[in-house]
């Protein structure tokens, strides 16, 4: 595959503090989980690079702080995201509570068409559990959100979760593509090629009434 990439995508990991976000993003693209790990102060992000469907695409995954202080400057983050996964603790109900008003930020300040995965973690800690998985379940179905229950520290859908919404994407992507490619022939204009960053236009809708809602 070499240096060649097809397409860059930028997801963002949003919710409370301490719900794991790091470690999930720690997960997916080292394949390394901390017991000692702090809080993320500000904003970090790793890069890690898939196939799917033979296009070499790179996600640029930016982990932004749940601490109140931090929220006004991680919302410039939010520009230019095509995904998004909504990260609570099931061992902490007022991480789950407090799930709603994340949803809305994010929506204020990311593409109208941004795919979302609502994530359930520390599934590890399941004899702990506050939130149960079928009040999630509800909320992502009627929220028309991706939902998935995972465990950074045993690695359990930790995969699934980022495989889903960037394959979502790459999917709205090539769609809007298509749809561009027929738009132009014999009009002179040029489709989109090369290394470019292509992200949904805001006429694109999502079809995520079909959302995948799994768990453990």
């Amino acid at each position: 595959m070499g240096d060649r990439v097809d397409y860059v995508f930028k997801v963002v990991l949003i919710g409370d503090s301490a719900v794991g976000k790091s470690q999930i993003l720690a997960r997916f693209a080292r394949n390394e989980f901390a017991l000692d790990s702090k809080a993320t102060i500000g904003v970090e992000f790793q890069t890690r690079t898939l196939v799917i469907d033979h296009k070499s695409v790179k996600a640029q995954i930016w982990d932004t702080a749940g601490q109140e202080r931090y929220r006004a400057v991680t919302s410039a983050y939010y520009r230019g995201a095509v995904g998004a996964l909504l990260v609570y603790d099931i061992t902490r109900r007022q991480t789950f509570d407090h799930i709603p008003r994340w949803l809305d930020e994010l929506r204020a300040h990311a593409d109208k068409n941004i795919v979302i995965m609502l994530v359930g973690n520390k599934t590890d800690l399941v004899d702990q559990r506050t939130v149960p998985t079928e009040d999630a379940r509800e909320f992502a179905e009627k929220e028309n959100l991706f939902f998935l229950e995972t465990s950074a520290l045993e690695a359990t859908n930790i995969e699934s979760a980022f495989q889903t919404v960037l394959t979502e994407i790459f999917n709205i992507v090539n769609k809007k593509n298509l749809a561009s490619d027929s738009q132009s022939n014999g009009n002179g204009s040029a489709p989109i090629s090369g290394k470019k960053i292509i992200v949904p236009g805001p006429a694109q809708e999502i079809p995520k009434s079909k959302a995948c809602c799994k768990s453990l």
